[in-house]
């Protein structure tokens, strides 16, 4: 199949590429990307008005799918990424049953090409059940094609054996993804530790519950060589050790969620539990440092931790609602109101920061990631003018659970191409 986007503005990271063109893309590679193609096509896209980015690569997205499919599928994950423009998607393994083997990984890879419309990497756990107990056969694994483990949900507080993980997972050629909380001291925590929660009779979480393990985790990454992608970050402080690390040559990367770089706990005006998050919203001095963070390049990737939940999970107070909101379908249009428009970042640094930057994390840089000849055809055509309200009940996941319904953004993906075929056209 042949598809010839035409008149788009075309930003792609490698190659520098900034301007009106078009692309041409035979199956499932790109053949062709100048200023005027003529040649035919199966398919023709009008693109103009639109940039023309590489496929959205998501590192952090709960799919819930083995065990807790009444959250979300393999298929119904798939679709909602689809309508975010991302083409990747990196499934955390905190599913039932944990994927902590070579042959989990395998399943969920296999049965994802059947059933999602983009990529699916399946993430392994870092210890059997993420018990914290025992490594999981992190070799094997990664000979499925895990690209990296994680605990995420939680961390493996066991430093000598989050150490061992670490060295094993670098011997494997796969990186290691860290959700860094420190469980000894969330004491019953639910949302940010300030005056709101004191106000709202909640109990808080201090910003060192990140910190702590944060720091930890760095240094753990400085002896073993393993590279670190640490998810999440949620604190000024988080943002200050990443750039000290990156200072030291370390191989640390960060991730930031839309909902940490906008939002703050001033946005909680009632207990809702669509607010409960983990790590929670924050301060306005934190949500400053994340922003200036991807503006300076500390911050490389932004990732969704789209976790969805039952309507009656998060219907009810924060002190009983589960943790977590849906993402993968507004941050796109979130990223380019709150800080492309806002001149925060560039749109090539949109674009580095969804996609290209994302694909080197995973070693995929030479096949993902860029607009250019020879590349994998995964492909988002974004309109920024668009103008819209975002509706949860547009969503293509299961889950509803997001604090930004209703909030006006700018910014709407066209269509997503993933190897070569049009999945999504808005």
């Amino acid at each position: 199949m042949r598809v010839l986007i035409k008149n788009g503005h075309v930003l792609d990271p490698a190659t520098g590429v900034d301007g009106i063109c078009d692309v041409l893309t035979e199956d499932q590679r790109i053949i062709g990307v100048k200023e005027h193609i003529e040649e035919q096509a199966d398919r023709v896209i009008d693109a103009k008005g639109c940039y023309v980015m590489p496929g959205f690569i998501d590192l952090h997205v709960h799919l819930r799918d083995p065990g807790l499919e009444y959250k979300e599928t393999l298929e119904t994950g798939g679709k909602a990424a689809a309508h975010g423009g991302v083409t990747t998607v990196c499934a955390m393994p905190n599913t039932k049953p944990v994927i902590d083997t070579k042959e989990r990984v395998e399943d969920v890879h296999t049965r994802a090409k059947e059933d999602s419309p983009v990529h699916v990497i399946q993430l392994g756990a870092v210890t059997v059940g993420q018990a914290g107990e025992e490594l999981a056969d992190i070799e094997g694994m990664a000979e499925a094609g895990c690209h990296a483990i994680s605990e995420d949900g939680k961390s493996v507080m066991n430093a000598s054996l989050y150490r061992e993980g670490m060295r094993r997972a670098a011997a494997s050629g796969i990186a290691v993804f860290a959700h860094c909380e420190d469980i000894h001291m969330v004491e019953g925590g639910v949302m940010n530790a300030d005056q709101k929660a004191e106000a709202l009779g909640l109990k808080g979480i201090t910003n060192a519950v990140e910190d702590v393990i944060v720091a930890r985790d760095i240094l753990l990454a400085k002896e073993t060589g393993v590279q670190l992608h640490l998810c999440h970050c949620s604190t000024a402080d988080s943002v200050r050790m990443v750039a000290e690390a990156k200072k030291d040559g370390l191989p640390v990367t960060a991730e930031v969620c839309p909902h940490h770089f906008i939002m703050t706990t001033d946005d909680i005006t009632e207990d809702d539990g669509n607010f409960k998050m983990n790590p929670p919203l924050r301060s306005k001095a934190d949500v400053e440092a994340l922003r200036e963070g991807l503006k300076n390049d500390i911050m490389d990737v932004i990732a969704t931790d789209h976790a969805p939940h039952a309507e009656q999970e998060k219907d009810k107070s924060m002190k009983d609602a589960a943790f977590g909101i849906v993402g993968l379908e507004t941050s796109a249009a979130l990223t380019y109101t709150e800080l492309v428009e806002t001149g925060v970042l560039t749109p090539m640094q949109m674009a580095e920061k969804m996609s290209y930057n994302p694909a080197k994390i995973l070693g995929l840089s030479e096949e993902k990631g860029s607009i250019s000849e020879g590349k994998i055809a995964d492909i988002v055509v974004f309109d920024p003018s668009k103008e819209y309200e975002i509706d949860k009940h547009t969503f293509f996941s299961k889950g509803k659970n997001t604090p930004f319904h209703g909030r006006k953004v700018k910014g709407e993906v066209r269509c997503t191409i993933v190897d070569g075929v049009p999945v999504y056209e808005g």
